[in-house]
């Protein structure tokens, strides 16, 4: 009799422990997988792994990894809602490993995008540690967006890994102020290759005085052809340091992509509230 006694409780201390075991994997599991309603989407199917990772993070919460072995477009999104014809900024942070796109193309890489349309924010690609990137857009007509973290892009698909954090979605206000705000940025040199050859090109001083002429003319355009209602404040950056590559489109051929001058720019918009940016570069002799 007293065997027996022994014998149940030994069994129910494995069952226990089998039991602890096995909620101690689903909560693991569960950790790992938790997309707090966002959801995973890929071009090509079961080709991108979507995981929270605990380890690789920017803050105290797991990030959000796609890892992507084979060429592929895969993005977590989420619905959000949103009022007709408000701008919105949506922010996060972002990480990338080995991140390299199919072909040169625009618009490929770790970014945010609103999934089904062209809007997206800059596209990291490489291996380039934590930063902030932003989309800014507005609603239009629409009630309710998609908003994705993307490893790929509209137009292409990217191999690597990407990590995302910290998301933040901001409304705007609509601005009602007549005074614009330009940001001008003159690169002074391109140096880029280009099938293979090596083309560098110059702004000369005669250039620039040229360029400056032209803006300080559509300020005061701006201001005549208005009746005053309308006003153009232009500052003047000339960047030094070199345009060293240019973005690619199958329809328009190679171009100044965002990607390509934000590291240049992004230290000077930061400290300013500009409405648009001009960039301005040499692409031909």
């Amino acid at each position: 009799m007293e065997s027996n006694k022994k014998t149940k409780k030994i069994s129910y201390f494995i069952s226990l422990a089998i039991l602890l075991v096995i909620l101690y994997f689903a909560y693991q599991f569960y950790q790992k997988n938790n997309f707090n309603n966002f959801i995973r989407s890929e071009t090509k199917i079961y080709t991108s792994h979507f995981t929270r990772d605990e380890k690789v993070k920017y803050s105290n919460q797991k990030s959000y990894k796609i890892e992507t072995e084979e060429y592929n477009d895969a993005m977590f999104y989420k619905k959000i809602k949103v009022q007709k014809n408000q701008p919105y900024k949506v922010t996060c942070m972002v990480k990338t490993n080995n991140v390299q796109p199919k072909e040169e193309v625009s618009g490929v890489g770790a970014q945010i995008a609103i999934e089904g349309t062209t809007e997206r924010s800059v596209a990291i690609a490489g291996t380039q540690d934590w930063q902030k990137i932003e989309l800014i857009f507005n609603s239009k007509d629409r009630e309710e967006v998609h908003v994705g973290f993307r490893l790929g892009g509209y137009l292409g698909e990217a191999t690597g890994e990407a990590w995302f954090s910290d998301f933040t979605i901001e409304e705007g206000i609509s601005e009602q102020n007549n005074n614009w705000k330009f940001a001008c940025f003159i690169f002074r040199t391109t140096d880029v290759t280009i099938n293979q050859k090596q083309i560098k090109l110059q702004v000369t001083g005669s250039d620039v005085r040229d360029i400056t002429n032209t803006i300080n003319l559509f300020e005061t355009s701006c201001n005549n052809l208005s009746n005053g209602k309308m006003t153009a404040d232009c500052d003047i950056y000339q960047i030094d340091t070199p345009l060293s590559r240019l973005s690619y489109d199958n329809e328009f051929g190679y171009f100044v992509g965002a990607e390509d001058i934000e590291n240049q720019i992004k230290d000077t918009i930061a400290a300013h509230d500009y409405d648009h940016i001009f960039a301005i570069v040499r692409l031909r002799r």
